[in-house]
């Protein structure tokens, strides 16, 4: 097989410029990498946008997702067979009929910090949505830090929070409409151990529930943003098994 073009897709509350460590070192290793901008705009609108750009590309494509990203990869490489593998970053793994709302039931893994209590909604006009309204959530800025980065240096964190880009609620909602890619697709997943927005425990249960090849690293949910290594590091350990 070619040499795979690693294509990262970010999650909610961020944006691409947190995976420029990684896209550095990958880059100068000498791998095709490229970040795909996610929309936010709903799960299975925002999958169709990176299979767009995923059949842009030449030869096969490993997929990295962080967060609500993971969800995102699953849909998009459903189907597509230049996709070689999938790699979740501290990432929601959905099955069908599952939502980023509802994988995870807090009594089964409590720990999770993001809700009515962090959170802050702003409504927007949206056609594609009942009544043609939605909302936009964003971490307030006073518990950013806690919930996303926590291991994040403070200026750098409170930039992130200044700049961060809201989750729609029909993205929060949307749901796996059908065999999500990583039945059918070699993943890799690494779990952010001091996560305060996805409890740890579940991101090993999904990743464990998806046959997914994980390991561990001490961050917070920014751990693109504080153990980069972390994450080039599995990367590449996909780009090894699928080359």
């Amino acid at each position: 097989m070619s040499t795979p073009t690693i294509a990262f897709v970010h999650g909610a509350f961020a944006d691409s410029s947190g995976w420029a460590t990684s896209l550095d070192a990958l880059a100068g290793a000498g791998l095709p990498v490229l970040a795909i901008p996610n929309q936010l705009r709903g799960l299975a609108h925002d999958a169709a946008y990176v299979r767009s750009v995923v059949d842009t590309l030449d030869g096969p494509v490993v997929l990295v997702g962080h967060s609500y990203g993971g969800a995102v990869i699953g849909e998009a490489a459903r189907g597509a067979e230049r996709v070689a593998a999938l790699v979740f970053v501290a990432a929601y793994i959905l099955d069908e009929g599952e939502s980023i709302a509802t994988v995870l039931d807090p009594q089964r893994f409590p720990g999770g910090l993001l809700g009515p209590e962090t959170t802050l909604e702003r409504p927007f006009p949206n056609a594609e949505s009942p009544g043609g309204t939605d909302g936009d959530l964003y971490i307030t800025s006073e518990h950013f830090s806690k919930v996303f980065a926590a291991d994040v240096p403070e200026d750098q964190a409170r930039s992130m929070a200044w700049t961060q880009r809201p989750l729609s609620l029909s993205a929060l909602t949307g749901s796996a409409a059908a065999r999500p890619a990583w039945h059918d697709t070699p993943s890799w997943a690494l779990i952010a151990e001091q996560d305060n927005a996805i409890p740890p425990a579940g991101q090993r249960w999904m990743a464990e529930r998806a046959g997914s090849t994980y390991g561990t690293v001490a961050s917070s949910h920014a751990v693109m943003v504080s153990q980069p290594s972390a994450v080039t590091e599995t990367v590449l350990e996909a780009v090894r098994s699928v080359s």
